[in-house]
């Protein structure tokens, strides 16, 4: 048996950011392309692999970014001022369709719940924190901390483990630097690592179903440093990037 990915999608640009919504099932990404400084937008479905939309675009068309996914709902960000990070605009998509249901260049976000969004006012001081409703942005709840639960997901990272903790022979190639990025779940082993091939640095992932191979994949070449985690895991989905630009979706 060999897993083929369910989701595997090129963007134009460089993939720069993630955000799962786990209430409806949603993969956001955030797309920078820094030739001609433009940001877009996607929206799939992780468990048919529908591709909702992609390419979409706000009306800022650099200084902005996702902010968080809620219940079908893409929030993004703007920012205050082109030289620093603090983040101040929200603007709500439809997950389905792309389509904004509400904006407000006032708000900022501070955090999910699960009821909703806590959301706060830039232009007052002291904050004062409000539930938002994600479909049309109204705050009719004041936040309380022990009413409102901070919202879980169910992303799993892997650990950082040298090569001996492998089993025996797992891996066709030695890695370099002797790290690899590696994570069990159900009879998976998942393992991402760097290693050399003719003098050239290289990143890549492997899925083992216990002992056997039934995945690989070529993630970066003529790597400069050494990377970050290669992949993530949401619920029985392995989440990965290839070549900066590439989305692929395996379902465990």
């Amino acid at each position: 048996m060999t897993l083929l990915p369910h989701i595997n999608e090129q963007f134009a640009g460089e993939i720069w950011r993630m955000e799962i919504d786990g209430l409806s099932n949603t993969l956001f990404i955030e797309v920078r392309n820094n030739e001609d400084k433009t940001v877009h937008f996607g929206s799939i479905d992780l468990i048919s692999g529908k591709v909702y939309f992609k390419g979409l675009t706000t009306p800022e068309r650099w200084l902005t970014g996702i902010e968080a996914g809620y219940d079908g709902v893409l929030l993004i960000h703007y920012y205050q001022s082109e030289t620093g990070p603090t983040h101040k605009g929200l603007l709500a998509i439809d997950a389905f369709n792309g389509k904004t249901l509400w904006s407000n260049y006032s708000f900022a976000l501070d955090h999910l719940t699960i009821s909703g969004p806590v959301v706060y006012d830039t232009r007052l001081q002291p904050r004062k924190f409000f539930i938002a409703d994600i479909k049309t942005g109204a705050t009719t709840r004041i936040y309380e901390p022990y009413v409102y639960s901070e919202l879980k997901n169910d992303i799993v990272v892997p650990q950082q483990i040298t090569s001996e903790h492998l089993p025996v022979n797992l891996v066709p190639i030695h890695p370099y630097g002797n790290i690899v990025h590696y994570l069990e779940y159900n009879n998976f082993r998942i393992v991402s690592l760097h290693a050399l091939k003719s003098g050239e640095l290289i990143q890549l992932l492997y899925v083992f179903d216990k002992e056997r191979k039934v995945h690989e994949d070529l993630l970066n070449t003529d790597i400069q440093k050494i990377q970050p985690e290669a992949f993530i895991l949401h619920k029985n989905h392995l989440v990965y990037i290839k070549n900066k630009t590439w989305l692929k979706v395996l379902s465990l």
